[in-house]
């Protein structure tokens, strides 16, 4: 576990972030105490068409226009 100053950290931070993304743990310490642990965010899973195969439901009314109450008093322009 590497550890650094808060004034080295800010120095070196470029550095710091790729010795945390190559899977090192970085710790900042504010005088001797530590208060940061830099570690890499995950990157975003992909998506899988039709996960939610089977788990949502539409009604039979889904593509049915609305009634004309919806509309009263809105304007299309």
């Amino acid at each position: 576990m590497a550890q650094y100053s808060l004034h080295d950290a800010k120095i070196h931070l470029s550095r710091l972030i790729a010795e945390a993304v190559s899977g090192e743990e970085v710790v900042i310490l504010r005088g001797k105490v530590p208060v940061v642990r830099l570690s890499p965010v995950p990157p975003p899973g992909r998506r899988k068409f039709g996960a939610f195969k089977g788990q949502i439901a539409m009604d039979d009314r889904f593509n049915d226009p609305l009634p004309p109450e919806h509309w009263e008093g809105r304007s299309l322009a």
